[in-house]
């Protein structure tokens, strides 16, 4: 059977299982979610790019890598942040404590942005410019699909 044809298959099944999860701890449904996510985004962007062989096996590792790093500083440097960002807490936040989480906020954004830059760098020592472009609007198409998802499954319930 085709790649191509494998993977929407895939993700449609990915999907449904998605769904049916309820009766996990916070935590393991957290983690549980998230890879599958990750496994409809991998199974998404790989019909989409069409990457060669070549391509597949050097672009992936890049991608991985830099995709774990920017969970870490987003989701788990962040939520010490937001942590501290709930309305009883700002309420009792002097100006001081506000500017040094400003800054901290401040510096997470230039990490990813800083991380995002380099990894597109990496890229374009192994994909070429057009394919890079697919990439970026592959991203965007599957969150936009993955929101639309989360819509509709809201608007059943």
């Amino acid at each position: 059977m085709c790649l191509k044809k494998l993977f929407p298959i895939l993700f449609l099944l990915l999907t449904f299982n998605f769904y049916g999860q309820n009766d996990k701890s916070k935590d393991d449904n957290f983690k549980e979610k998230r890879e599958q996510i990750k496994a409809m985004k991998v199974a998404f962007l790989t019909t989409e790019l069409d990457l060669t062989s070549s391509e597949a096996e050097k672009f992936w590792p890049i991608y991985n890598t830099f995709d774990d790093k920017q969970f870490e500083l987003r989701h788990q440097k962040m939520k010490g942040i937001f942590k501290r960002m709930q309305d009883s807490e700002l309420d009792k936040m002097s100006e001081k404590e506000a500017a040094a989480l400003l800054n901290q906020i401040q510096d997470n954004e230039e990490d990813l942005f800083n991380l995002r830059k380099k990894f597109i760098s990496n890229l374009k020592g192994i994909l070429p410019s057009v394919k890079i472009i697919k990439f970026k609007k592959a991203e965007e198409d599957f969150g936009r699909k993955l929101l639309q998802q989360y819509k509709d499954k809201g608007a059943k319930k």
